[in-house]
């Protein structure tokens, strides 16, 4: 079996979480949050990071453990069997593949906002990232600190105009709960969304340099970043526009800036929101594609995605294939409304990570009760997402475990 090179260092691995982490989450997840949970919003923030902190800290410890391509499908097989995990890998592979087409199509949304060429331009930047993933884990690595830069500086601009737009009073409704409860656990789990892209970490195992060390430092680093960005940027879009109006907002960042149509400040936040997409697509394809390579050295998926290239050492057919599989969904459908769907899938693999790391019993570096508290959230938040979200999770579920089954049986047949 061909190994994937080490050449990830710390500051690359924090980098690429990062980038997964403030991509174009960040400019489009706070309206469907705030429809669900209104004043309540802040809630369902904190709530999200303590979901994402236990998982982190589960998949931190794993990784250390298994420093292998495949994340949570790998810590699933080697801690609670076959086919849990499966379960994680399936669901990782087909929630992030929707991911992938829908931050292509939010890349060609900002920066063409109308117009027949969206749906070609986003299969364009699909086919580019793939060629840079292609060429090494180094060079998807280089190309996203670039990504990292500008986001970073867009994002502070915005949250700057932002704060300086707060409307008088509008912090009077933030901690109502006008849709209860449910509603404040359906925005953390629509929200946890944003946060779920350490997991490129982990599923580049394989890759890092020293993994026992770099894994975990990295791993936290780059969530503890990512809710400090997150906490600024969401005070910004709630004291300027209020919970009322962002529910409704299409473009949450470029409404909060109070700009006018076709200003620069539109297009300056339009060109962030592009360039966070294609940090997020960056990082979903090198991680789809390390899992895939997991799960086809084992049979899970087919062979020939187990292959890695002599030179570049990469999965390049696994990639080739997601390329393309994402280029005919952003030209057919349009996939942008799978918030609920994708952290549908990836609560459930988060799951079997906390389920993993509190029955490791070796290389433990963080108390079970995490990974118990973990779990449990994980399914409360499963069960509050969208309904039409977790009947599309169920049934993709059902299709990859007869699809198993089916492949298990008639191998059982031939030998």
């Amino acid at each position: 079996m061909t190994q994937l090179a080490r050449r990830l260092t710390l500051v690359d691995a924090v980098v690429i979480g990062l980038g997964s982490m403030i991509g174009a989450g960040v400019f489009a997840v706070w309206a469907p949050a705030a429809a669900a949970a209104g004043g309540g919003l802040f809630i369902g923030l904190v709530l999200a990071f303590v979901v994402a902190y236990c998982n982190a800290t589960a998949s931190a410890q794993l990784a250390a453990s298994y420093p292998t391509s495949g994340g949570t499908y790998i810590y699933g097989r080697e801690v609670l069997g076959d086919w849990w995990g499966f379960l994680a890998g399936w669901g990782f592979v087909i929630g992030k593949t929707a991911s992938a087409a829908a931050m292509a199509l939010t890349f060609s949304a900002y920066l063409v906002p109308e117009g027949w060429w969206q749906r070609p331009l986003a299969a364009l930047a699909v086919v580019v990232l793939v060629a840079v993933n292609y060429h090494g884990v180094t060079r998807t690595a280089a190309l996203t600190r670039v990504i990292v830069a500008v986001v970073l500086v867009v994002l502070v601009w915005a949250i700057v105009a932002a704060w300086l737009s707060w409307a008088p009073g509008v912090w009077a409704g933030v901690v109502v709960f006008e849709s209860g409860p449910y509603g404040v656990l359906q925005s953390a789990g629509l929200l946890f969304f944003a946060f779920a892209g350490y997991a490129r970490i982990a599923t580049l195992g394989e890759e890092v340099v020293d993994p026992q060390r770099t894994i975990p430092r990295s791993i936290l680093v780059a969530l503890g970043l990512a809710v400090v960005v997150y906490a600024f940027v969401g005070a910004g879009v709630v004291g300027a526009l209020g919970a009322e109006a962002l529910a409704s907002s299409t473009a949450p960042l470029v409404d909060a800036v109070g700009a006018g149509t076709g200003s620069w400040q539109t297009w300056l936040v339009r060109i962030g929101g592009a360039v966070a997409s294609l940090g997020a697509l960056l990082a979903l394809v090198a991680g789809i594609g390390r899992t895939s390579l997991a799960m086809a050295r084992n049979g899970d998926l087919p062979r020939p995605l187990a292959s890695v290239h002599p030179r570049y050492q990469v999965p390049h057919v696994a990639e080739i294939t997601l390329g393309a599989v994402v280029a005919l969904l952003v030209l057919a459908v349009d996939l942008r409304g799978v918030i609920g769907f994708s952290s549908f899938g990836v609560l459930l693999y988060y799951f079997v990570a906390n389920l993993a790391a509190f029955r490791q019993r070796e290389g433990r570096l963080f108390p079970r009760w995490l990974q118990a508290l973990g779990m449990t959230l994980c399914l409360l938040l499963v069960v509050t997402l969208p309904w039409q979200s977790v009947l599309l999770g169920v049934a993709v579920y059902v299709v990859g475990v007869l699809g198993r089954a089916v492949a298990l049986r008639r191998g059982a047949s031939a030998s």
